[in-house]
């Protein structure tokens, strides 16, 4: 018997393959319909905001830009922002700024807030921001160039350019926090209201 109960699947407002994926391994069954968002200007037009606000914000405007598109079904947004020493880190335009930020990072503490929004009717539902603390080991330029030349693109994808479930995890001396919040979906807890809100089995 299936743990879903809802009469249509989740809508996933993002483009992460690893949330799609966490979600279906879960036996949440999800339609993808990523948002089309100015993320850089909502974080421009908020410039006092600390980093856990912004997550929140993202997460919210990417909930409510699917649900115009989907009236009546339940959609989640997630976004994520990382933040050292109070600044707050965006995703790495290209190469350059990804060995930037992680020349930044090394031998260094941050924080990875993790916002999800789950918004019906536009109305919103539930939202949560997870945060983990992160310690990045100092480590060489040759090892920053080689780890740079060996995920390509990829490093480009998240903020931080790392994935902690790839190669991103030779990055760490430390990591303190929930597994699923830096992989960018607080999971247990986004379950967790799934099931209060009668989409799940108790």
């Amino acid at each position: 018997m299936p743990l879903w109960l809802a009469p249509a699947p989740l809508v996933l407002a993002s483009r992460s393959t690893v949330r799609r994926t966490l979600l279906v391994a879960a036996g949440v069954p999800i339609e993808v319909c990523p948002a089309d968002i100015d993320e850089r200007g909502l974080e421009a037009g908020a410039p006092r905001q600390a980093p856990v606000a912004i997550a929140m914000l993202l997460a919210r405007e990417k909930t409510f830009a699917v649900e115009r598109l989907n009236p009546g079904r339940l959609i989640l947004g997630a976004d994520q922002t990382l933040s050292l020493d109070g600044e707050r880190f965006a995703k790495p335009a290209d190469r350059k700024a990804a060995r930037a930020q992680l020349r930044a990072l090394s031998g260094r503490t941050h924080e990875l807030y993790s916002a999800i929004a789950f918004v019906q009717d536009a109305t919103v539902l539930f939202e949560h921001v997870g945060v983990a603390r992160l310690t990045m080991r100092a480590f060489s330029d040759q090892f920053l160039e080689s780890y740079l030349d060996a995920v390509g693109n990829a490093a480009t994808a998240s903020v931080g350019a790392y994935q902690l479930e790839g190669l991103g995890i030779q990055l760490f001396e430390r990591v303190d926090g929930d597994y699923f919040t830096v992989l960018g979906l607080p999971l247990t807890t986004a379950l967790d209201f799934l099931r209060r809100h009668g989409c799940l089995i108790q």
